[in-house]
């Protein structure tokens, strides 16, 4: 039932005396649902409220909108009634659809290089218009629209309708459908032209994803603004289609680049406040580009009373300069946290691959130097390891997406023969999923995993081995808290790792989620003596990622210990 309610104020004057009074008309249409209604809303909403009566010339308007609002969905010679209830100020109507409009002939046909063209084919496979089904015009039109968008995305520029008809005969309850659609010759992109650029044109055609001669795709264009702003050389990029000179046979079109450099220098500050490590203050400084092969430098500085960080990286790109890659990376750390207090150096070299499939492989070695105080053992240690990684992340819906995953493996080996301290073979392993139902539904998945497969764990500096426990770990008990202990009861770190999180969100309010999570997980180096944690929190997707503040409980804390943990911090779940 439809309802509509509109309040009439009349001022009358009167020897200088103002009166007023109220009228209320109420229309209910009965008879109708699903879309069928909705197209009825929508016509009968184009009349104005401040009209509604129970009038004989209202109810002609009404008629006329519900008549035009039936014909659209098929149905050409509906029956209504009309009841007035002057008491109540109340008009219904009562509608009989009656025998809806069929389609008797589909007569569509694609004339053209597009009458072979998958795409074309599938669109028309799809319709819903079919013989026999009921006539919707709404249907037909879009319809027409999407032969003539899809023409235009797939470079049929030249392509027109030579019959698009709609006939029907309402007597019979039969409907018509014409649409001849000649698309003509199909163009293709021609030669690419590049100017402002300052990098070598080589490394620009290296992310065209079209080759001259290939078929139009306006998504191609679209990947190329996004392949040249992703090198992030241009602070602006320009693409489109040279009309000049096409036509008389020439099919092919030339594609114009238009390109501006990137500032040479970019410097950005933060600051972040997270559980684990308190105030954060963050200084980076970047140069995109340094020379005409696009080569770039990047370093940062990162600020916290427990951890100082500075790191300095080199980017060479490759061949293909968005998927293939070098990266030398060169980084000073200071840890003074619970009972570790370590000096690390490291030099790195890595190899970058954007594989077909989506995965990310990267092939590295890395010299290590650390120097530290880990319980009761001082010591400094010099470790090289040669790995490798692969990881893949799909994502939908933003800095706080409803959908997605990520999937993460990497091993590294040392040994003592080649300039480490031991020989370890390394392992970590991560797997996360987001799903939602609907848009108030939330559910995060996350279980990870480390091995460190080596004889003893002190043979090994802190930075390698595992501590569990804090705002990304297992939440109610203290930041990197959980690992085997020494003789003095100080922590030492674990050769094993693996935690997992269970988390539900439930929309609130617009950006704010409520959330209960139950995480599970313990570092051991013999036996695990599993460790739980579970409670509740509050979300908001911020512009910049989810913001989280949570109030985790440690159910197997130990004597003496904290028994709960407040956590609040800010990034990506994935």
């Amino acid at each position: 039932m439809v309802k509509r309610f509109i309040r009439n104020c009349l001022a009358l004057a009167c020897l200088g005396v103002s009166q007023w009074s109220f009228a209320e008309a109420t229309l209910n249409v009965e008879g109708l649902s699903g879309e069928i209604q909705d197209n009825v809303d929508v016509y009968l909403s184009a009349i104005p409220e401040e009209d509604y009566s129970t009038s004989l010339r209202f109810q002609s308007r009404v008629e006329e909108s519900i008549t035009q609002a039936l014909r659209a969905m098929g149905y050409y010679y509906p029956t209504l009634t009309f009841i007035v209830n002057e008491e109540e100020e109340e008009l219904n109507v009562t509608v009989e659809l009656g025998q809806p409009v069929l389609i008797e002939e589909l007569d569509i046909k694609l004339s053209g290089e597009a009458k072979d063209d998958p795409a074309f084919q599938r669109l028309l496979k799809n319709t819903p218009l079919k013989v026999g089904a009921r006539l919707n015009h709404g249907q037909y039109d879009a319809l027409k629209s999407e032969l003539r968008n899809l023409a235009l995305k797939r470079g049929y520029f030249e392509g027109d309708f030579s019959l698009a008809r709609l006939e029907v005969a309402p007597e019979l309850n039969q409907a018509f459908v014409r649409l001849h659609y000649e698309s003509g010759l199909r163009y293709r992109f021609g030669p690419v032209r590049i100017s402002g650029s300052q990098i070598e044109e080589d490394r620009v055609r290296s992310v065209v994803p079209f080759e001259q001669g290939d078929p139009y795709l306006a998504s191609d264009v679209g990947q190329l603004n996004q392949n040249l702003s992703s090198t992030d050389w241009f602070s602006s990029v320009y693409v489109e289609p040279n009309l000049e000179g096409v036509g008389s046979g020439n099919r092919e079109l030339p594609m114009t680049i238009q390109l501006a450099p990137q500032s040479r220098h970019q410097v950005e500050t933060g600051l972040g406040v997270s559980t684990d490590v308190g105030v954060r203050g963050k200084l980076s400084w970047k140069r995109p580009w340094l020379n005409e092969q696009g080569h770039s430098f990047d370093s940062s500085f990162e600020l916290s009373v427990p951890e100082q960080q500075v790191v300095v990286g080199y980017k060479i790109p490759l061949e293909d300069v968005l998927k293939e890659y070098y990266r030398i990376q060169y980084g000073m750390k200071y840890l003074d946290n619970n009972d570790t207090i370590s000096f690390e150096s490291s030099l790195g070299l890595e190899r970058h691959w954007e594989l077909d499939s989506g995965w990310h492989r990267t092939v590295f070695i890395r010299l290590l130097n650390e120097d530290f105080t880990q319980g009761t053992q001082e010591d400094r240690f010099t470790m090289l390891l040669p790995g490798i990684s692969y990881s893949k992340t799909r994502a939908r819906g933003g800095a706080m997406p409803m959908w997605g995953d990520k999937q993460s493996i990497t091993f590294e080996y040392g040994d003592e023969a080649v300039l480490s301290e031991a020989r370890v073979l390394r392992v970590q392993g991560r797997s996360a999923w987001i799903r939602s139902l609907g848009r108030n539904h939330r559910g995060l998945f996350r279980v990870d995993g480390s091995a460190n497969f080596t004889e003893s764990v002190f043979d090994l500096p802190p930075s390698l081995r595992f501590f569990a426990g804090g705002d990304n770990n297992l939440r109610g008990y203290e930041y990197e808290s959980i690992s085997p202990k020494d003789s003095e009861g100080k922590l030492t770190g674990a050769k094993y790792m693996v935690t997992s999180s269970l988390e539900y969100q439930y929309r609130i309010y617009g950006n704010w989620w409520l959330a209960a999570f139950v995480d599970y997980g313990d570092a051991w180096n013999d036996t695990p003596e599993w460790k739980t944690g579970t409670g509740f929190g509050i979300r908001w997707a911020s512009p910049v990622g989810p913001v989280r503040l949570d109030l985790g409980f440690a159910l197997d804390a130990e004597e003496g210990t904290d028994k709960y943990q407040i956590h609040f911090g800010l990034g990506p779940e994935l």
